[in-house]
């Protein structure tokens, strides 16, 4: 019988990984993580594979209790993490012991936050992924006394002197809140909008209630086309900044069909999507355009922050004799 991790209180929760990459030929959307930054660090910092099941909580709080030594990570907005009622620290590896409960509370600027265990969390999959798909039906909410399966289950980690475990792995931690800057990359469509695309630079959009992980919807002063014709449906990428006729604007997520009919203004950067997937309804974002070689290297930065925080992670394991990660 494998150890478990008990749910107690699941608030708004999934099972979630990286996505369905190389699955859009299929007319199968992307899905996964929204903030794909946080929720490769926290599987970095545990020493996970990026692309390990972990649990993803979007606003409301979360608590469970492992059967066994645990070590943990929690990533994403700023929240309070607690075990036993002991604070620790996010954005750092946390052991916890048997029958200890994690508690995280308070999710504050953000909307979204990770919790990665070593060794990974057992979870169905579809296509190699367990992301939740709306339009399938498929994917894991959690709920109130769950019981997660968990693998390969970390000895107890202390200090020989102090008992006390530390952990300082320097994970970056992105900036997150009002004022939100998102960097876009030009669209296929920018032209069809003459001048009025410089609004979506020069103004301020507000997300409205009715967004999700398929599409965030922003009220604001919409760039007007000023050519006419209709747009045949095509496919479009993850980040697509849409202009539908009326009075929002549309940028898909990682949840959105791979296929749609409006012009496409503006396509979010990679590092764009993560920070929209910690913007909360109500608030502010503006759009800071950037070529695609700025988009490409903001990109390649924040992989090689991660590569070398794995690297710091698998040092100290090796160092600390934990048993390295097998699946």
């Amino acid at each position: 019988m494998s150890e478990t991790l008990t749910v107690h209180k699941a608030g708004i929760s999934v099972l979630q990984d990286l996505g369905r990459y190389g699955r859009s030929r299929y007319g199968l959307p992307l899905n996964g993580a929204l903030d794909q930054y946080s929720a490769q660090a926290a599987n970095a910092l545990t020493g996970n594979r990026p692309s390990d099941p972990m649990i993803e909580i979007t606003a409301l709080d979360f608590s469970c209790t492992p059967s066994t030594d645990v070590l943990i990570a929690v990533t994403g907005a700023p929240a309070d993490l607690t075990v036993d009622g002991v604070p620790q620290a996010c954005w750092e590896a946390v052991a916890v012991r048997p029958g200890q409960t994690i508690s995280i509370s308070r999710i504050r600027d953000g909307l979204r936050v990770y919790l990665a265990v070593r060794g990974s969390i057992e979870a169905p999959t579809l296509l190699g992924s367990c992301a939740p798909d709306t339009v399938l039906g498929f994917g894991r909410s959690l709920s109130d006394r769950d019981e997660l399966g968990i693998t390969n289950a970390c000895p107890p980690i202390d200090h020989p002197v102090t008992r006390i475990p530390l952990f300082r792995l320097g994970a970056p931690i992105p900036r997150v809140g009002e004022p939100w800057t998102i960097d876009t990359t030009e669209g296929p469509d920018a032209a069809e909008f003459g001048t009025t695309g410089e609004l979506l630079y020069r103004s301020e959009f507000t997300v409205t209630p009715r967004s999700n992980h398929i599409g965030l919807r922003l009220s604001g002063p919409v760039p007007q086309r000023v050519t006419t014709g209709e747009v045949l449906s095509r496919g479009v990428p993850v980040g697509a900044v849409e202009v539908p006729a009326g009075d929002e604007l549309l940028v898909l997520h990682r949840g959105r069909g791979v296929t749609a009919g409006y012009p496409v203004l503006a396509v979010v950067t990679s590092t764009g999507l993560s920070d929209l997937g910690q913007v909360r309804p109500g608030q502010t974002v503006r759009f800071r355009k950037r070529t695609v070689a700025e988009a490409v290297a903001a990109h390649r930065q924040r992989q090689n922050a991660l590569q070398a925080l794995s690297r710091r992670a698998t040092a100290v394991f090796d160092a600390l004799k934990i048993p390295a990660v097998t699946h």
